[in-house]
């Protein structure tokens, strides 16, 4: 019996995509042994110890799921909101809606992504809504709104690489009990800073190196306690930072600043022609430190350098 060549191809399109299936679902099944480990430790411990990754970026997806634990969250309030994922291939909150069928909300600025998921398996699968939007601190709470979620939720995720402050200290619509936000290392760990509100911010256009976005983690956890939230500690990759509500603070290990600050290992900085060079983090603060700021503490203006000697 002869093969055409579509015929080869479309056989191995599907060999290709059960495999994927198949290493998707070992990866679950070993992530459920650890969790299994995590709920035996009656102590609490550091948020790098609970680390594991099966769909998030780094080992965010081990760390959400020891906090969730801990905090035994009621069952209506498992559902999330996280914006900026992309085609939600890697993302801090996929974990959650395959193991632990929370509902969720993912909104980003490609409708072309946000289409692939909706065309996807998982969207019939479980129970979550797709929307395609630029989010702005003016426009967020009703993206949130109409697309169903409002009240108490288990966890908002937020990572949009520019006005992530701004757009966290807008939010009122929901009131999560964990928030997942991701900050800039270039930025240090004393200043309490963050970019000037820009609408339309685009960090490839903000300045070639990509290293000009967001905030630092001092004004995450400034405007955290603002909010009514206690800093419980970053992944070891030093991007994420993560905050429960300040009544259930004593259930993790307590953090403070510079002390439990974690610095960036990755290294994202690109040349001027759009190539990643591999900088460290000093090379990359050099880059952008005649950049404006916006000290939140003191509500004033600086460049990057002049924050740091504040």
């Amino acid at each position: 019996m002869s093969y055409s060549l579509e015929d080869v191809l479309y056989a191995l399109q599907l060999h290709v995509q059960n495999l994927a299936q198949e290493i998707e679902q070992s990866k679950i099944l070993a992530a459920q042994v650890l969790i299994r480990d995590l709920r035996l430790r009656s102590e609490p411990v550091a948020l790098s110890e609970a680390e594991f990754k099966v769909f998030s970026q780094f080992g965010d997806d081990g760390i959400i799921q020891y906090v969730i634990n801990r905090l035994n969250l009621p069952q209506e309030d498992r559902k999330f909101v996280e914006f900026g994922v992309e085609s939600y291939q890697e993302s801090n909150t996929r974990f959650l809606l395959v193991n632990n069928n929370w509902s969720g909300l993912i909104i980003d600025a490609s409708e072309a992504y946000m289409n692939a998921v909706k065309q996807g398996g998982l969207y019939w699968k479980y129970d979550l809504t797709a929307v395609s939007s630029f989010i702005t601190r003016d426009n967020i709470n009703s993206l949130i709104k109409n697309a169903g979620f409002e009240g108490p939720i288990g966890l908002l995720s937020i990572d949009i690489d520019g006005n992530d402050y701004w757009v966290w200290e807008a939010i009122s619509v929901v009131n999560p009990a964990i928030v997942v936000a991701e900050y800039n290392g270039i930025f240090g760990a004393n200043a309490p800073v963050t970019i000037p509100y820009q609408e339309n911010f685009d960090r490839k256009a903000a300045h070639y190196s990509h290293l000009y976005w967001g905030c630092s983690l001092a004004a995450l956890c400034h405007l955290a306690a603002k909010k009514g939230y206690a800093w419980i500690g970053c992944n070891s990759a030093g991007n994420n930072a993560y905050f429960v509500k300040k009544a259930n603070e004593h259930l993790f290990r307590s953090c403070s600043l510079p002390l439990d600050f974690v610095a960036a290992k990755f290294r994202e900085g690109r040349d001027e022609n759009g190539q990643l060079n591999y900088l460290d983090q000093k090379t990359g603060f050099n880059l952008v430190k005649h950049l404006p700021v916006w000290d939140v503490a003191k509500n004033a203006e600086y460049t990057l350098f002049e924050s740091a000697l504040n």
